[in-house]
């Protein structure tokens, strides 16, 4: 990934998993009625705080709170910049 941002101290930027389109029983889900998604890859990390290294590491997929993070776009793609306690866990 050729993304030329370092987050600083304990944030992580992180790539959202697409909505999902469909429905288990398969069913279309239309664009304004798709859910936020709540998982994502993490793509850049920080240096993490003096006493509290960080715990993600670039390439994990991630599960993060629903409203945690600031909305990037970045060379044309969706991103999400929040702090290492967004995130609820690794998967």
């Amino acid at each position: 990934m050729g993304l030329n941002i370092k987050p600083l101290a304990d944030r992580v930027l992180v790539e959202p998993a697409p909505a999902e389109t469909k429905t288990a029983s398969g069913i279309i889900i239309p664009d304004n009625a798709k859910e936020k998604p709540q998982k994502g890859t993490v793509v850049a990390v920080g240096n993490g705080k003096k006493d509290e290294p960080l715990t993600v590491k670039v390439g994990d997929t991630v599960l993060y709170s629903k409203y945690g993070g600031t909305d990037l776009k970045l060379e044309g793609k969706d991103y999400l910049m929040m702090r290492e306690s967004d995130i609820l866990a690794i998967v």
